[in-house]
């Protein structure tokens, strides 16, 4: 992967928080439906369901993770796995579209639904099992202080983003049609492109030992 420093485990936590937060998906349809039919409070109230559904995922994947770091073979089958689901991200945030909405007047439970939503999303437990648990390993190579900032970061941008759009939303709905929020999606997507290829080239040292 790139150089290892802090620095670079701040800005790899503050790329993916960022892509989770924007990218379409059910959390941001469910911030969007709920800031529309509500207001920003109930769309914000939202970001923050995954500080608590992460934490299980991410104590079990690094459970995982730690079970068979000592496999060298499977070590490298991870990093390919990581590699291509960070290009599968890349490429459909790549796609995004412009997002259009459809609401219905209902009882706001917010955090609730943010909580079964996120719980039921299946990609932070590919995101963690692939990417982050490898990550937060080679972070903690470098010290302790990596993966706190690595977390930070992550989560910064991942509920920062998140109660950004519900504030833009309330108060200009068409930002999600526009061009900025597509150029945007575009930038990160071609960004994890790049940050692939390095898994891809870490999957490979492993597997055939260069």
């Amino acid at each position: 992967m790139i150089a290892d420093s802090t620095f670079t485990y701040l800005s790899i936590g503050a790329m993916f928080g960022l892509t989770a937060g924007l990218s379409p998906g059910p959390m941001l349809m469910l911030i969007i439906s709920q800031t529309l039919q509500h207001n920003k409070s109930e769309g914000a109230k939202i970001a923050f369901a995954p500080l608590i559904t992460d934490l299980p995922v991410i104590l079990i994947t690094y459970f995982i993770f730690s079970h068979f770091s000592q496999y060298t073979t499977v070590l490298g089958l991870i990093a390919l796995a990581g590699g291509i689901y960070v290009t599968r991200m890349g490429y459909l945030t790549l796609r995004t579209k412009a997002l259009t909405i459809e609401t219905t007047p209902v009882k706001p439970d917010s955090f609730k639904k943010g909580i079964i939503t996120s719980f039921l999303n299946p990609n932070p437990y590919f995101f963690w099992l692939t990417v982050g648990t490898p990550i937060i390993f080679k972070a903690y190579n470098v010290s302790l202080m990596a993966v706190i900032v690595f977390l930070l970061s992550f989560y910064t941008m991942l509920v920062g983003s998140a109660i950004g759009i519900a504030l833009v939303v309330e108060h200009t709905k068409t930002f999600l049609k526009s061009n900025a929020y597509l150029w945007v999606m575009r930038i990160l997507g071609v960004v994890l492109m790049v940050f692939a290829l390095f898994f891809f080239r870490d999957a490979v040292k492993i597997l055939f030992h260069t």
